[in-house]
């Protein structure tokens, strides 16, 4: 072989890795040419050596066959992601291939739309092996000698080696380098900063620590709080004329940490004892027990959002919103791998771990604050429905884990089976399972309001066209708004069973979505919303519903999340629960308020953090100080890392059970 060819054949690879990852960057991020780059740009080069070896160390026919299976893949595996995240905003992780059961029918409309909406980046991508099918005549694939591939085998280790220790040692920022590679996973920064086949490689090694024991964590990461204090003892002299002292109580139950940590022989077991331990739990309060022994009706909607409720087309669920709990400040962030893990959080009060499915994982594992199972341990009937496939995410398996009878399309709910079902069916079929049964607690999943928002492949949408047709609106956000008329319809039906049967003042409903509708573009949903939507943080702004007939409304400005539901019904039911244990706050609680986001970013009560820019938009009208945004960094951090363990290690079986 001559020098030329064997020089083309050696960066062929690395070439066709930095084309495919430069198309994605194009296409998908905002900043192209950024330290991400650079670091893509260096991880193509030895990968790219890793495939070069592969179609050069065997006879030609073999090396022929590798090398148009490498490409083909290759190809295949970008194009795939492109569409993938043109749909959901996210990338596939392989996790989501090996475990996933969706049925790819249910979203054939999307996926043609978002492949016929992407032809000319499609068209990029299949370009190199349509060339290479051209010119296969003129491209040689005999095998080169054993020492060559020694010596290039050990350049392609050098380099990685290198790369991966300038990665580790570039620590600036929450979202750093080294941070993004070594500690966490998440997809979308990953891919950003390090590529789409560097992510996999990353991706294939959070599921194989995801199935061992939880990595231990440092005992410098442990942080130190106060335990909640002891009422202050009056001198003795002063105890007759001082006025009698309030002893705070708190959501806590009798656990002996202490005694734990002694005895705990697990070195990452014993640092969540004491991270748990430090945690400061949040007192009760005046709505403590309000709504104790009162039945419970729980809801993730589907892509609901504020822009759903308007008075004159949803007006059950506006009445809602304007009798009840109204949270000005609410927040649903969606987490980058999948979209349960939105119904996840809102049903455990923890955050997901990154690259795999956290309610299926959660499915082995002892979970005693799940409202099922807190409720079904006092004697309340618990029921959970949905009205799409019953094993769609496995919620065959993870919800009756959560202490619920569970019934869904195909064992058991009987709801006509379209595309999307229908909620308000699904509420016709079942109020009749458990309303004479209290007190009860039903959990329900929605399925209406999904995408795609158009009047030809969205059953709910052509449905509920004629209600629609005359708003000052878009298609596609007409066509949204008629998918939430019908999750409207449901709840008027529910409430109207309530009342009929006269317990609607002795019910309480909770309603959350899973995230907000991403089948809507951000002009469309500016349009509902009627201002510009232009950040993620602006995309996550949620609703959350909490009403029971008669009560006084209550309007809360503290900023708070879907984290926050299960602690916050907890307390409001009157639950023993471990305020500690959550990574949620109960929102009606004196707790400091905190909003976290997939990437690391946050809210509080005085700033906002964009962890992917470092900028803080201050909200007290003056300049928030650096230790301040270092120390709630840390805190959010390390929330994530210890919610990630408490679910790979059954932390609540080693404590509680």
């Amino acid at each position: 072989m001559n020098t030329n060819k064997n020089i083309l054949r050696l960066i062929f690879f690395p070439l066709l890795i930095l084309y495919y990852e430069t198309i994605l960057k194009v296409f998908l991020y905002s900043t192209v040419f950024n330290i991400g780059y650079v670091y893509m740009c260096l991880f193509s080069l030895p990968l790219g050596l890793l495939f070069y070896l592969f179609t050069t160390g065997f006879n030609e026919k073999v090396n022929r066959i590798l090398f148009y299976s490498i490409v083909s893949f290759l190809t295949l595996y970008y194009g795939t992601q492109l569409i993938y995240y043109r749909i959901f905003y996210t990338f596939t992780s392989f996790y989501s291939i090996f475990v996933g059961t969706v049925k790819a029918l249910s979203f054939i409309d999307v996926l043609i739309n978002a492949l016929l909406g992407n032809i000319a980046e499609l068209i990029m991508i299949f370009l190199p092996i349509g060339l290479l099918v051209y010119f296969h005549r003129k491209i040689q694939f005999n095998k080169i000698p054993k020492n060559y591939i020694i010596k290039v085998a050990i350049s392609a280790a050098i380099m990685q080696s290198a790369i991966v220790l300038t990665v580790l040692s570039s620590d600036m920022g929450i979202l750093s380098p080294s941070y993004l590679y070594s500690e966490t996973f998440l997809v979308v920064e990953s891919v950003d900063k390090f590529g789409l086949l560097t992510t996999g490689r990353l991706d294939i090694k959070n599921i194989l620590k995801s199935m061992v024991f939880a990595a231990e964590p440092e005992p410098s990461e442990i942080i130190e709080s106060e335990e909640p204090p002891p009422a202050d003892e009056p001198p003795e002299e002063l105890q007759v004329e001082e006025p009698p002292v309030e002893v705070a109580e708190y959501n806590t139950m009798d656990i002996p940490f202490e005694d734990l940590i002694d005895k705990e022989g697990n070195k990452a077991i014993r640092n969540m004892h004491e991270y748990f331990r430090n945690i400061p739990p949040t007192k009760k309060n005046e709505y403590t027990g309000k709504y104790k022994g009162k039945n419970l009706i729980l809801i993730t909607a589907e892509g609901f959002s504020p822009y759903a409720v308007k008075k004159d087309i949803t007006p059950t669920l506006y009445k809602m919103q304007e009798e009840g709990f109204k949270f000005n400040n609410f927040y649903t962030p969606t987490w980058g791998v999948s979209t349960s893990d939105g119904e996840y959080v809102a049903c455990t009060g923890l955050l997901p771990k990154e690259g795999i499915w956290s309610f299926y994982k959660s499915s082995k594992n002892y979970m005693p604050f799940a409202m099922g199972n807190q409720l079904k341990e006092l004697g309340y009937e618990t029921k959970a429905y949905h009205n799409h496939y019953f094993d769609y995410y496995y919620r065959h398996v993870s919800h009756p884990n959560l202490g619920y009878t569970y019934k869904g399309l195909g064992n058991g709910l009987n709801v006509t089976e379209t595309w999307p079902e229908s909620d308000l069916e699904m509420i016709e079929l079942t109020v009749s399972e458990y309303i004479d049964n209290q007190p009860f607690h039903t959990y329900y999943m929605t399925v209406s309001g999904h995408l795609q928002y158009t009047f030809t492949g969205n059953y709910i949408a052509a449905k509920n066209r004629s209600l629609v047709e005359d708003l000052p609106y878009s298609t596609h956000a007409k066509a949204y708004l008629a998918c939430n008329i019908e999750l409207d319809k449901a709840m008027e039906k529910l409430i109207q069973e309530l009342e009929k049967k006269g317990i609607a003042e002795d019910t309480l409903i909770a309603i959350s979505p899973d995230h907000y509708p991403y089948g809507l573009t951000l002009n469309e949903i500016s349009e509902l919303a009627n201002r510009e939507i232009k950040t993620d943080v602006d995309l996550d702004k949620g609703i959350f519903l909490l009403w029971s007939k008669g009560m006084e409304p209550v309007e809360i400005d503290k900023v708070c999340s879907s984290l926050d539901i299960i602690p916050t019904l907890s307390n409001l039911m009157g639950l023993e629960y471990d305020s500690r244990l959550l990574i949620g706050r109960d929102i009606l609680s004196d707790s400091e308020p905190l909003v976290m986001f997939s990437d690391r970013s946050f809210i509080t009560d005085k700033a906002f953090y964009n962890a992917k820019t470092n900028e803080v938009t201050s909200f007290i009208g003056e300049n928030i100080e650096d230790s301040y945004i270092k120390e709630t960094a840390e805190t959010v951090i390390l929330k994530f890392k210890y919610s990630s363990m408490v679910l790979d290690t059954d932390y609540y079986r080693i404590i509680l059970d």
